[in-house]
């Protein structure tokens, strides 16, 4: 069906080039809202009308006539019909649905991804500086960021993936206060701990393993603690290590890779900020006013000018924002996706501003931001607020441990990021129908015991090289198959509106498509054609939802376990257990 779907584009293009000459538009299709209205529609002639003085229908007529030309209109298409103020609904041939079975199970794993391109894209995300465990926020942005890449990877753009932190500002002193103070024996609640110390568990680890000389490393960093108490250098330098290393290590039981950190110390010690300063100045938009140096902002559309140096010489947070882009842009990134929390919007406007007066020749809109809202965690029907090993808030881990990888992913994908999510830790263990997260799996695992059961009946599935695809004639294998070939559209649309939870609910279309099949037809028939048709159908759905679920980062089992008594689908002979964390 995408072959069919690129040649009726052919043809749309050629009837359009032939209705209007010079003045065409642009040929596209579009998914009408309801399957009753067939299977794509076009709005060209509403487009056309002005251009060939007509109105919209009798437009519609004309495209429709020259359509009716074309010879794969005339292979593909059933009917053409006008509807509304100049609709033209098209109503495929059943052989044109039923060749997305073929076109996924030769493409593979590969079916909706496109070919390698020269672009490249830079994602920022999780970015936390190394002062704790990572937090439900963090693990929002982790599932976001990492979707995001897995998108841009389907598209073919050639994706790298950035953590960004401070080594060395004010968080890192307090870090390094907090871990000297139980180096020197002291917890919270003692008179000389030190009011704005962080009290979490973790702190009194890294002072143990300070006081034994451990060494850390991390992906980007390795130290030798030196034991000794009055070494505050050493102490912030080993705790750095020893956090960095720690969020590795949830981000490897997430299933999140980087391929670069990059260090906001390093943008003072490249010289990078000074020269974002004198470039800067050297554009003509700043002033000094107080004794400090300000940018014009507002001449980019902020809603105030803002401060780059304060009058005590210090750098606002502002200016190495806008040297660390810069530096994106000169390493060859013509397109940067930052994902933060829904607290920075504040500084979009102003860090843009500051890109576009450096005078660089950046676009416009450069970079592109995903915010994201906090997740509140519900177990036991109470928030959860609480982590022991953090001390005041619910981490990435502690998510991880109470459901597992692929819930956590799964349901911080479910929604847009920029609204508000609660985290169900019940609903996560459910092994039944409202677990979107169980119900897509389920789907995939109930495919490969059919497809068991074909084997052990000895029908390979290989054996479906040749199959009869026109003995799939059921409305309920119909309705699965448009789903499939919606797929490749989905991944491109969901990609370039940086929307990864687009996949969660394609996801849980194509499963409720496949479960409705499965609750509709018999797969082991004895009709040897149509059960090698079927199982074809079966073949290509299993290979979709794995594609798709690659794309969020969570896993395809072949075996699960549920609980029938409260799932409205029927269930299977399949009783495996889940798949561990």
């Amino acid at each position: 069906m995408i072959q069919v779907k690129k040649e009726l584009l052919a043809a749309l293009g050629a009837a359009l080039a032939e209705v209007a000459p010079g003045a065409a538009p642009a040929a596209a299709f579009e998914l009408p809202k309801q399957a009753a209205h067939g299977d794509y529609a076009c709005t060209a002639a509403m487009q056309l009308a002005k251009a060939l003085k007509k109105n919209p229908r009798e437009a519609a007529a004309a495209l429709v006539e020259a359509l009716n030309r074309q010879p794969a209109v005339q292979q593909w298409v059933d009917s053409l019909e006008i509807a509304g103020p100049g609709f033209i609904n098209l109503r495929l041939k059943p052989a044109a649905k039923q060749a997305v079975v073929r076109e996924v199970l030769q493409a593979g794993a590969t079916f909706g991804r496109q070919p390698a391109r020269a672009d490249k894209v830079l994602v920022e995300f999780v970015s936390a500086n190394p002062t704790g465990p990572l937090h439900v926020g963090h693990a929002r942005q982790a599932a976001l960021g990492d979707g995001i890449c897995n998108l841009f990877d389907t598209q073919g753009w050639q994706v790298t993936r950035e953590f960004y932190y401070n080594d060395a500002g004010v968080q890192i002193a307090t870090l390094a206060a907090s871990v000297q103070a139980r180096v020197q024996g002291l917890a919270p609640g003692d008179a000389a701990w030190p009011e704005s110390a962080y009290n979490g568990s973790y702190i009194a680890d890294i002072a143990a393993d300070f006081l034994a000389c451990r060494t850390v490393r991390a992906d980007d960093r390795t130290f030798t603690a030196s034991g000794d108490v009055a070494d505050i250098d050493g102490i912030r330098q080993f705790a750095v290590a020893y956090l960095r290393h720690e969020q590795d290590l949830d981000l490897q039981a997430f299933g999140v890779r980087f391929d670069n950190y990059y260090l906001e110390s390093s943008l003072y010690t490249s010289g990078r900020v000074e020269d974002t300063v004198a470039r800067l100045v050297a554009s003509g938009k700043t002033f000094e006013d107080g004794g400090a140096l300000w940018l014009r902002t507002t001449d980019y559309g902020d809603d105030k000018n803002r401060v780059m140096r304060k009058s005590d010489g210090t750098f606002t947070y502002f200016l190495p924002d806008v040297a660390y882009h810069l530096a994106k842009f000169e390493r060859g990134f013509t397109k940067a996706i930052n994902l933060q929390g829904g607290d920075h919007h504040g500084t979009i406007a102003r860090v843009r501003a500051g890109i576009q007066a450096a005078g660089l020749g950046v676009p416009t809109g450069y970079p592109d931001y995903v915010l994201n809202k906090m997740v509140t965690v519900m177990r036991g029907g109470a928030e959860v607020k609480i982590s022991k090993r953090a001390g005041s808030y619910v981490t990435l881990r502690d998510l991880i441990d109470w459901t597992s990888r692929d819930a956590v992913r799964f349901f911080l994908l479910s929604r847009k990021a920029d609204t508000e999510f609660t985290f169900d830790v019940d609903m996560a263990l459910k092994q039944n129908d409202e677990n979107p997260v169980f119900y897509v799996q389920y789907a995939h695992a109930r495919i490969c015991s059919v497809i068991r059961q074909f084997a052990e009946r000895g029908i390979d599935p290989v054996s479906v090289a040749g199959a009869h695809l026109e003995r799939l004639t059921a409305s309920s294998e119909a309705a699965l198959m448009r789903r499939i070939a919606d797929y490749p559209d989905m991944l491109a649309s969901a990609s370039e509106s940086l929307s990864p939870h687009d996949v969660t609910f394609y996801l849980r279309d194509l499963a409720g498509a496949f479960h409705s099949y499965y609750g509709a037809e018999r797969f082991l028939v004895d009709d040897a054609e149509l059960g090698r048709a079927r199982l074809a159908l079966l073949l290509a759905t299993r290979q979709v939802i794995a594609n798709a679920l690659t794309v969020l980062g969570v896993s395809a089992p072949e075996h699960m376990a549920r609980d029938s008594a409260s799932s409205s689908t029927p269930s299977d002979s399949d009783t495996a257990t889940l798949p561990t964390p």
